[in-house]
C-alpha cells in the first residue's frame, strides 16, 4: 500500500510538471520518432555511383541533402551498372524488399546507348510504373535523352517516352536526369557519360524540389 502511494505521488508530480512546462512554452520530450522514410532509387550506373567513392554517389549525396533540409529518410541504392529497362523490370520485386514508400526510377539510358527499340523501353517502364502504383508507392520518374549520334529519328521516338508515361500514370516527373551535367567536361568522368562527384551534387540539387513534392504527396496519402 505504501509503494502504491509513492507511485501515485510520482505520477501526480510529473503530471503537474508537464502542465507547467506546457504553460511556459517549454519543449516537451517526445516519444521516439517513426522510422525514416524509405526511398528506393531504381536505376543503372548513374544511380549506383559508377567510378565514385563511397559518399560521392547519387544515393549518398541525396540522403545527405534530404537530411540537410530536415527530411528524415533512408535512400536505398537500387542502381546496377549496365541495367536496361528490362533488367530493372526483372529485378523489381526483390529491389522492393525493404518496402520503400517512394521510388525514383532512373532507367532507359542503357536502352538508348544500345539502340534498343523505344517501344520496348516504353513497355518495360510502363510495367514498372503499373506495378508500383498497384502497390500504392509514390513515384518520381526521371527522363533520359537519346545520344545525338543515334540520329534525329531515334531521338524523336525515344525522348518522348518519359513525359508520355508520366502523364499516362499521373506521376511526378523530372525531365532529364543529367540536366546541367551532360556535355560539360568538368562535370563528367573521362568516359564522357558518368558524372563526377561535383556533377552528382548538381543533379541532386536540381532533382531535390521534385523529390520533396513526391515525398509530400506520399505523406498526404498515409
Amino acid at each position: 500500500m505504501r509503494l502504491r502511494a509513492v507511485l501515485c505521488d510520482h505520477h501526480v508530480f510529473f503530471a503537474a510538471l508537464l502542465a507547467v512546462a506546457i504553460h511556459l512554452g517549454m519543449a516537451v520530450p517526445q516519444a521516439a520518432s517513426a522510422e525514416p522514410l524509405k526511398i528506393l532509387a531504381l536505376g543503372d550506373s548513374l544511380t549506383s555511383g559508377y567510378g565514385l567513392t563511397p559518399g560521392e554517389g547519387f544515393t549518398d549525396q541525396l540522403g545527405q541533402a534530404l537530411k540537410d533540409v530536415g527530411v528524415r529518410a533512408r535512400v536505398i541504392n537500387g542502381g546496377v551498372a549496365g541495367d536496361t529497362s528490362a533488367d530493372g523490370l526483372a529485378r523489381l520485386d526483390w529491389s522492393l524488399a525493404d518496402d520503400p514508400a517512394v521510388v525514383i526510377i532512373e532507367l532507359g539510358g542503357n536502352d538508348a546507348l544500345r539502340g534498343l527499340d523505344p517501344k520496348v523501353t516504353k513497355k518495360n517502364l510502363d510495367r514498372i510504373l503499373t506495378k508500383l502504383q498497384q502497390q500504392h508507392r509514390a513515384i518520381l520518374l526521371t527522363g533520359m535523352l537519346a545520344p545525338p549520334n543515334l540520329g534525329d529519328e531515334y531521338g524523336a521516338s525515344f525522348n518522348p517516352i518519359f513525359p508520355a508515361l508520366a502523364k499516362q500514370h499521373d506521376v511526378a516527373f523530372y525531365p532529364f536526369f543529367l540536366d546541367g551535367v551532360a556535355g560539360n567536361p568538368s562535370l563528367v568522368q573521362a568516359d564522357g557519360i558518368h558524372p563526377t562527384a561535383q556533377g552528382v551534387a548538381i543533379i541532386v540539387q536540381r532533382i531535390l524540389p521534385a523529390l520533396r513534392q513526391t515525398i509530400d504527396g506520399a505523406r498526404s496519402t498515409d
